[in-house]
């Protein structure tokens, strides 16, 4: 028996397709037929061309894609109201060695779950609809990515995963190994179409990763085609590491492992000089800026108008300070005026870091476009409640949207055609259930930290 076909259409609201060539359309509509964009478009012209198909009455509200976010640590979050038995770390390497390494050196795969399925929601709520995670769990490596596939499969966000390999303690290439045992058998359901989840090589960072390490993935990464998700110079203690050790600046080592390239993700960036900044540029490597949480560890402000002047296509990520998108595009654009002194700097760009960007990236990693409205791009669409006080056209969305769109409620998420979230309420999900059960794993779990 052949497959029925799911077909929705969401109409009667402004939609904005963002993209290259970002349209607003007033009483606009977006058809989507098996999870996948169809047409965009006036809602009575759709409306018959989609007779019998599921509809969502948007009533005036905003039609958008569903935010992308590029850099995120689904493992962090039992970190929220722990307290570690040292002194308070004084700076970012004790932050690694008194909160993170003991605590991803502790996780197990239950703590793994509960620890992917509480951001994920929070990402259905605040519209983000794709997510490029970075997942650290050195006490079990083998077999963790399966466990947040299988949350994030649970919960039907669309993600691209790895393992953050690191020599750290001496654990390598089990990371390595379980990298490559996860892109097996994720790409073979890629192959066959299924692509909600995704995947990467990963390096922690390469002052815990040894050369052999270094090498190896960045080899498999190109016999993968998938570039390798890595922080790079979040802190000063990287570069002088890598200096002292190795005489090269992170991204050189980078580079000549043969690690840069299109799908590469090189994280944070902060202490990057102008000869790696042309390397990344050469190379068409993407960088993501994590503004909330460099401020967080007073890391620093990574050079962004350096960056974007040479051609680097630079995107935006949270690094776990949380899944939504909207507090970090805000504060980039704070950070960059305020580090720059200059109030005219930075407010479209800070814009396009999300909205455009961020679609783009992603977009390297699927097999159709995501962030965007278009015909043959994903389904993924949000609903903003968002009722403009002034005239909202083409030219003044960017004003809209920093200081008005970001802080209006999510109202209805979509992902690949399939409602997560419709008027604020989740769908197939028992949030208070999940949340019940995440607190008994957090509770066992500091216990042993």
């Amino acid at each position: 028996m052949a497959k029925k076909e799911q077909v929705l259409l969401i109409g009667n609201g402004t939609l904005i397709t963002l993209g290259e060539a970002n349209r607003i359309i007033q009483d606009g509509a977006v058809l989507i037929r098996d999870g996948v964009i169809e047409a965009v478009g006036k809602t009575a012209t759709l409306r018959k061309k989609a007779r019998g198909a599921t509809y969502i009455n948007a009533k005036g509200k905003l039609i958008m894609p569903g935010f992308v976010n590029t850099h995120m640590h689904f493992y962090s979050t039992f970190a929220r109201g722990l307290c570690p038995k040292q002194p308070a770390a004084k700076n970012f390497v004790e932050i690694l060695d008194r909160l993170w390494f003991p605590l991803d050196k502790t996780l197990n795969a239950d703590d793994i779950y509960y620890s992917t399925l509480v951001p994920l929601i929070s990402a259905i709520k605040s519209g983000t609809t794709t997510m490029i995670d970075h997942h650290e769990s050195q006490g079990f490596q083998l077999g963790s990515l399966d466990v947040i596939e299988k949350a994030v499969r649970k919960v039907g966000i669309r993600g691209c995963l790895t393992l953050g390999a690191s020599d750290r303690y001496k654990k390598g290439q089990d990371g390595v190994e379980e990298n490559v045992r996860f892109l097996k058998k994720i790409q073979a359901k890629n192959r066959k179409g299924d692509d909600m989840v995704t995947g990467m090589m990963g390096l922690h960072a390469l002052f815990t990763v040894n050369e052999d390490t270094l090498k190896v993935t960045c080899d498999l990464a190109k016999a993968f085609n998938t570039g390798v998700h890595v922080h790079i110079a979040e802190d000063k203690a990287d570069e002088d590491f890598n200096k002292k050790k190795y005489k090269k600046t992170v991204v050189q080592r980078l580079y000549d492992a043969g690690g840069l390239g299109p799908k590469t993700l090189a994280i944070h960036c902060v202490h990057i000089n102008k000869a790696e900044m042309n390397l990344l540029a050469k190379t068409d490597t993407c960088v993501v800026t994590n503004p909330q949480s460099n401020m967080n560890n007073a890391v620093g402000v990574a050079p962004l108008l350096d960056m974007l002047e040479k051609g680097i296509l630079v995107g935006l990520g949270t690094d776990a300070m949380t899944p939504g998108m909207v507090d970090d595009v805000r504060v980039v654009n704070i950070l960059q005026k305020l580090a720059n002194k200059d109030p005219r700097v930075f407010f479209v760009e800070s814009c396009n870091l999300l909205l455009n960007n961020n679609g783009t990236i992603a977009s390297r990693f699927f097999q159709k476009p995501v962030g965007v409205l278009k015909k043959g791009a994903y389904g993924d669409v949000i609903l903003v409640d968002y009722d403009p006080p002034t005239p909202l056209n083409g030219n003044t969305f960017l004003g809209h949207f920093l200081f008005g769109i970001c802080g209006a409620r999510v109202d209805t998420t979509v992902v690949n055609g399939k409602i997560l979230m419709q008027e604020g309420k989740l769908k197939g999900l028992n949030e208070s259930a999940i949340m019940a059960a995440s607190r008994k794993q957090a509770a066992a779990f500091w216990k042993r930290f």
